[in-house]
């Protein structure tokens, strides 16, 4: 069964939702485990989303705070806090178009996010996208 990268990202966003609720909660866990659970196929990209994101997400989460404006990713949701740092990782390091890792982000959060959020999730990536072009 072929699964499209949108798909595959929704399923990230999963991942990184369950594993956030672990952590949030003292819960041991395997990310091999969790990604197991959540997809039904053994998959490269969303392994390397989600051990990218975790290996990265002290950076991920600076940059999305410096652009967050009076906000912290701390307040945002697990769904959306998954969306946003699986945005800024594929922006900063994979080879994902821009315009992809932006838009795929995007359409993530108007499905599983309020309107504001998805506006704000939009902005800091959209700065991101910016301040890595030299704009």
């Amino acid at each position: 069964m072929q699964t499209n990268r949108s798909e595959l990202r929704k399923q990230c966003m999963t991942i990184l939702y369950q594993i956030d609720i672990y952590e949030n909660n003292d819960i041991f866990y395997n990310v091999d485990e969790v990604i197991k659970e959540v997809s039904l196929v053994d998959n490269e990209f969303v392994k390397d989303i989600v051990y990218g994101v975790i290996t990265y997400k002290n950076e991920l989460d600076k940059m999305a705070n410096k652009y967050l404006e009076g906000w912290d990713i701390s307040r945002l949701g697990n769904t959306d806090k998954a969306i946003l740092r699986i945005g800024i990782f594929e922006l900063l390091y994979t080879d994902t178009p821009d315009v992809v890792a932006i838009n795929e982000a995007i359409e993530l959060a108007k499905n599983y996010s309020d309107d504001s959020v998805r506006k704000m999730i939009n902005g800091v990536l959209d700065k991101i996208y910016h301040e890595k072009v030299g704009e």
